[in-house]
């Protein structure tokens, strides 16, 4: 039996990490990209091992070879839509209309729905090859029930020029934990509608106040109020940070599992030290590059000497420079996803259960197994489309 209140863990390492997401991003590189889909797993393995509620690591049990097989059939999928629907709605546009801009608005706007539907399957996959204590996680159907919702409070986010979008979010959240199971007991996520205003309030105030100087330096003509602006935009940061801890605050402990429930305490200025830390390194790292590949292409020219006005080193440098700059590239793209893996997803995980412990959960051991889910497709529509399929 487990105790009444439980401490999540949390035991990834950086060094690791940045190991493990350098050897699968040389691999996908080395395999045209095939290689993504178990790249993918075995970082999401990592990832899940490291979570530790009551010293019980997450199991991530996908299999590779569902996702290259679902990724196959949703790419079929979307090449009959991009290619027979946006041809009809191209037609219509140039005979009707006489242009295309219509096309590609009614082509967005077809789009929206499937996007939102594959980010529904998506999670329903990955919680569906999630385990803990042996027992499963479960999403239940209503993709499609997800993807009117969705459209409709984007639409009035869009239209409220994102004031509503704490509704939006508390909505679409609810929509999801009410639908997700471990085992046979049902999650249930709580909270008034107006549950998550409070968390944008720092997002809120700066926009106010760049609304009110803006105003001021119009009608005074008179510079000096544009130095308020340099307030507003380290107050802005703050509040994203603020709204990112807040409202996970906020909607985590509204959730409820049967007796269950969770507390947490994320802290707004370690999220902004953790990003502010990863993205320094990350500036560093790319700037040693540039440096290096410079001087590699300057010595291979002329040996570190170079004339601007000799069309013979231009030429040169060129042609020395094209594979260095190849090279640089690759180095990049490998780089800078193994560096936001190692310095910023990985932290910010570990920031977020190490603050979170569940309450009252003397009665897990009487929650049964549920069935296995099967998919056709796993989430390869999120794949295809290249949202909502990430870590």
């Amino acid at each position: 039996m487990p105790p009444t209140n439980l401490n999540i863990m949390y035991s990834g390492r950086k060094g690791p990490m940045l190991g493990l997401a350098l050897r699968t991003g040389l691999l996908t590189i080395l395999t045209l990209g095939f290689y993504r889909f178990w790249a993918k797993t075995r970082l999401r393995r990592y990832y899940w091992s490291a979570i530790r509620p009551g010293g019980i690591p997450l199991e991530y049990v996908g299999d590779p070879l569902e996702k290259l097989l679902g990724f196959l059939v949703a790419v079929v999928f979307m090449a009959f839509y991009i290619g027979v629907v946006n041809l009809i709605l191209m037609y219509i546009s140039f005979a009707w209309l006489q242009g295309n801009v219509a096309a590609y608005l009614l082509s967005l706007a077809g789009l929206a729905p499937i996007i939102f539907f594959a980010q529904y399957r998506a999670r329903r996959y990955i919680l569906a090859r999630t385990r803990w204590r042996g027992i499963r996680f479960g999403l239940e159907p209503g993709a499609w029930g997800y993807a009117w919702r969705a459209m409709v409070h984007w639409g009035l986010a869009i239209a409220t020029l994102g004031l509503a979008w704490p509704l939006t979010t508390l909505w679409l959240e609810k929509y999801k934990t009410n639908h997700t199971y471990f085992g046979d007991q049902q999650f249930v996520q709580g909270g008034r509608r107006g549950m998550l205003f409070g968390s944008m309030k720092h997002v809120y105030y700066p926009l106010v106040l760049s609304a009110v100087v803006g105003g001021m330096a119009a009608a005074f003509d008179n510079p000096a109020w544009l130095a308020a602006f340099l307030l507003t935009v380290p107050w802005g940061i703050y509040g994203l940070a603020y709204w990112r801890a807040d409202s996970f605050k906020r909607l985590t402990e509204a959730k409820e599992l049967g007796d269950m429930r969770f507390r947490t305490t994320p802290r707004p200025w370690t999220i902004i030290g953790i990003y502010a830390l990863g993205w320094f390194l990350i500036y560093l790292v790319f700037t040693g590059l540039v440096l290096v590949a410079t001087g590699l292409v300057l010595v291979a020219v002329g040996g570190g000497s170079f004339d601007l006005e000799n069309p013979d080193q231009i030429e040169a440098m060129m042609a020395a420079g094209a594979p260095i700059m190849i090279l640089i590239y690759f180095a990049i793209f490998l780089g800078y996803r193994a560096m936001t893996h190692a310095w910023i997803t990985l932290p910010i995980t570990a920031h977020f259960a190490e603050v979170t412990r569940i309450v009252n959960a003397g009665d897990l051991h009487q929650i049964t197994q549920r069935d296995r889910d099967e998919f056709a497709e796993a989430e390869g529509f999120a794949e295809a489309l290249d949202v909502g399929a990430a870590i």
